[in-house]
C-alpha cells in the first residue's frame, strides 16, 4: 500500500518502487494499491497515464471532489477562500499540473504527451529519430560534475525546418565530465556532424576545450562579448574576446526563456521525452527569473532555453535561411487578425445612377432607370 506515492521525491520513487516490485510479483494473489493527489508530471502520473491508456494492469480509479457527499459549489467556494485555486486543482480536482507559474502555459503542458524512444541505452542516451541525409542538427549541452546532483544533459534537435524537433537526448548524473566530450563526439558525429553549443558556466568550458583540441571536433558554435550587446554567436571571426560555447547570463537566460516559450506554445518545438515534459512542468517563476522548483532539475530544459537563444543570433538566420522571430510575429499578427470581428458594408439599396458604364469604344452609359434591367439597353 502506497499513500501519497506522488510527493515521494524524483529518483527515491523509482530506487524504491523497483526495488520492492520483485517481491510482490513472486505472490500468486499480491495486490498493489497506490493511493495520491497528483503532484507534477512524475513517476505517478506516468503509472496512471499507462493504466488509464491501457499499457499495465492497474486499475484506475479516480474520485473528484464532487462525489464526496455534502460537499456543494459552497463548500468549493469556501475551501478555495481557504487555501487557494491551484491547490485546489490538486487536491480536489486530481489536476496534475495544478500551479499558473510555470513558464509554459498549463494549458499546453496538458496537451504535451511523450513516447518510447526507438533506441535507448543504460547510462540515459534515448533516440527518438535517426539521422536522415542532408538534414541539419544543432546539439546542445549542459554540463554538470557528475556527482549524482545535476544532470549532464544534451539535446539534438533538427533545424532542416519548422517545427524543429527534437530527436534525441542524453541525461546523466553520474558520468564524469571528462568522459562527456566523447559522447558528443559519438553524438554529434552521427547526426551529419551537428552544430554544438555548450553552456560554459562551469566545467562546461574544459568539456568544450576537450572536444575542440583532443578530439578536433570541428563544428563547435563560438561566441563573442561585444560590450553592450553582451554575447553573440559570429564564428570567433573579428573579436579578440572569442570563446567556445557560450555562458549562461542573465541575459542568455532570458531571451531564451521567452523564445522557447513561444516555439513551444506555438508548436514550432516538438518533443516527446518524458523526463524532459517533467522538468517543464516543474520550471516555476523564481523572483525575476525561471528554475526548477525544490527537488527537481532542469538541465534538459535549460537546453532548450540554450537553443531559443540561439534561433535569435544572425548567425543561427545563416545556418538555416530561416529568422524563427520574425515568423514568430508574423504568426501571432495573423492569429490576431483572424480573430477580429470583420468590417461590414452597409447598403441603403438604392442603386447609384450617376455610376456610368464603360462600354468598348470608351463611351460612358448611364442608367435612367433603377428601376428596370440594367441588361437592357433601352433603358441606357
Amino acid at each position: 500500500m502506497l499513500d501519497e506515492f506522488a510527493y515521494v521525491p524524483p529518483g527515491v520513487a523509482e530506487a524504491f518502487f523497483s526495488s520492492v516490485y520483485p517481491t510482490i510479483s513472486s505472490g500468486q494473489d499480491t495486490k498493489v494499491l497506490i493511493v495520491s493527489t497528483p503532484k507534477g508530471l512524475n513517476m505517478f502520473y506516468r503509472m496512471w497515464v499507462d493504466a488509464t491508456e491501457g499499457r499495465s494492469e492497474y486499475v484506475p480509479v479516480e474520485v473528484s471532489w464532487d462525489q464526496v457527499p455534502g460537499r456543494d459549489e459552497e463548500w468549493k467556494k469556501q475551501t478555495i477562500a481557504n487555501t487557494s485555486e491551484s491547490q485546489f486543482r490538486v487536491e480536489f480536482l486530481c489536476d496534475f499540473i495544478g500551479s499558473t507559474q510555470t513558464l509554459i502555459d498549463p494549458n499546453k503542458l496538458k496537451c504535451l504527451a511523450w513516447k518510447t524512444p526507438i533506441e535507448s541505452s543504460d547510462d540515459g542516451l534515448k533516440i527518438y529519430e535517426k539521422a536522415i541525409p542532408k538534414h541539419q542538427y544543432v546539439l546542445t549541452v549542459d554540463v554538470s560534475r557528475g556527482q549524482e546532483l545535476d544532470y549532464h544533459a544534451i539535446s539534438v534537435i533538427d533545424i532542416t525546418e519548422t517545427p524543429y524537433r527534437v530527436v534525441c537526448t542524453f541525461r546523466n548524473n553520474t558520468m564524469s565530465p571528462m568522459v562527456l566530450p566523447d559522447l558528443i563526439y559519438r553524438v554529434g558525429t552521427t547526426y551529419n556532424t551537428a552544430n554544438v553549443l555548450v553552456e560554459i558556466n562551469d566545467i562546461g568550458g574544459q568539456v568544450a576545450d576537450i572536444l575542440h583540441h583532443d578530439l578536433e571536433y570541428d563544428n563547435i558554435l563560438v561566441t563573442s562579448v561585444r560590450g553592450r550587446k553582451g554575447q553573440t554567436l559570429d564564428g570567433g571571426f573579428g573579436s579578440s574576446q572569442s570563446q567556445l560555447g557560450v555562458r549562461t547570463t542573465k541575459a542568455v537566460k532570458r531571451v531564451g526563456c521567452s523564445i522557447m516559450k513561444s516555439m513551444i506554445e506555438d508548436d514550432k518545438l516538438l518533443f516527446s521525452d518524458v523526463n524532459m515534459i517533467e522538468e517543464m512542468v516543474s520550471f516555476v517563476a523564481k523572483a525575476n527569473s525561471y528554475e526548477a522548483e525544490k527537488g527537481h532539475h532542469d538541465d534538459l530544459v535549460m537546453t532548450l532555453v540554450l537553443f531559443g537563444w540561439l534561433t535569435t543570433q544572425s548567425y543561427f538566420k545563416d545556418l538555416t535561411d530561416f529568422d524563427l522571430r520574425k515568423n514568430l510575429f508574423q504568426d501571432k499578427i495573423q492569429r490576431m487578425e483572424d480573430e477580429l470581428t470583420p468590417f461590414g458594408f452597409i447598403s441603403d439599396g438604392i442603386n447609384d445612377q450617376n455610376t456610368p458604364e464603360i462600354d468598348i469604344n470608351g463611351d460612358a452609359w448611364y442608367n435612367t432607370n433603377s428601376n428596370t434591367d440594367i441588361n437592357n439597353i433601352s433603358d441606357w
